[in-house]
């Protein structure tokens, strides 16, 4: 069997509003948008995120399914959550969110993702099924489930109690055979003591192997020191390794073996929605495609090379400008991801 990555936090609807056109609804949330990019990515991908039964649950799973991704967890009675999207005339978005994040327990996220071992997957569901809220196993050919070999959290669902000590205690328990990554995504918001943001991003980065955040964060979470500072001292709470985004100005990374940076790629900007989580998408595509994911690579990954890294950024940053080069959060495809790194 064949081993799968795993994405645990939000997924939402974003109703995006701009000066230019009327307002439109779709699926969204960091921790979907990351689903989505390993999914396109081809990978085989689970998602762990609460959802409504109403009209915009319904949407979300459709989402999944035509992604080829399963969920986790099925339709609670909560409302699904909403966030709203405010663009501006760079395309920048600024957010609001009316949020539900209660999950099961740790130990019940456990028994199902151990129970993935035992079941069998759907594929992609085509166009003719895409919009079918009870499509199964019968709609594609099944793909087996293998064993969890990479887990993502991050953004809202690493912050927002009750459900950000529940991701806590699944990390913990799926360290033993999984990598860990993690995207702080803070939004001050949804917490604005920066201390309490801080202490628990801190928590998570003590349980992550590869961290991701963006210059944005760093500024939110540590305005009194250097990003290159932040980077340091996250490196020394336990991760393999440490990348920054920072728009227009590209990425850069930090190892153990060293630090490397990466110019953006020029592109016409539609907007930025997404580009930070399909440069989250591919950093952990390129990642599992040197070898340095599962538990049993941890040490592996403790010794990536800088040359290793200045890759990661490249195929990351390309991802990233790719996303940002069309509206919405849209990763690139496998193909489109290669032939463009080939250009």
């Amino acid at each position: 069997m064949s081993a799968y990555l795993a994405v645990i936090g939000e997924c939402l609807v974003d109703v995006v509003h701009s000066e230019t056109s009327a307002p439109k609804a779709h699926v969204g949330g960091s921790p979907f948008n990351v689903a989505v990019g390993l999914a396109r990515l081809e990978h085989d991908v689970v998602f762990a995120g609460r959802r409504g039964d109403d009209d915009y649950g319904r949407m979300i799973a459709r989402s999944l399914r035509a992604q080829g991704i399963t969920a986790l967890l099925d339709a609670d009675a909560s409302p699904t959550s909403v966030a709203r999207a405010t663009l501006d005339p760079t395309g920048q978005a600024s957010y609001e969110f009316t949020l539900d994040w209660t999950l099961p327990s740790a130990e019940e996220l456990e028994n199902k993702f151990c129970a993935l071992a035992r079941e069998t997957k759907p594929a992609a569901a085509g166009p003719e099924h895409a919009d079918s809220e009870h499509a199964g196993p019968e709609r594609g050919d099944p793909v087996q489930a293998g064993p969890l070999e990479h887990l993502h959290a991050g953004s809202i669902g690493a912050m927002l109690q009750p459900g950000a000590e529940t991701v806590k205690g699944v990390l913990d328990r799926a360290r033993v055979v999984a990598t860990i990554s993690y995207d702080p995504n803070y939004r001050p918001t949804l917490v604005p003591n920066r201390e309490e943001a801080r202490r628990q991003a801190e928590e998570f980065i003590a349980r992550a192997d590869v961290i991701q955040a963006s210059t944005d964060d760093l500024d939110l979470l540590y305005p009194e020191r250097s990003h290159r500072e932040t980077m340091e001292a996250w490196m020394q709470l336990g991760p393999a390794l440490v990348t920054v985004t920072r728009g227009p100005s590209g990425a850069m990374g930090l190892t153990r073996a060293g630090f490397a940076e990466q110019e953006a790629f020029s592109i016409e900007v539609a907007d930025t929605v997404g580009a930070g989580d399909s440069f989250m998408a591919a950093t952990l595509s390129t990642l599992r495609g040197m070898h340095l994911l599962g538990a049993s690579r941890r040490e592996a990954l403790r010794e990536i090379s800088t040359d290793q890294l200045a890759t990661v950024l490249r195929t990351a940053a390309r991802a990233a400008a790719i996303n940002s080069s069309r509206f919405g959060a849209q990763p690139p495809t496998a193909d489109e991801l290669a032939q463009a790194l080939e250009s």
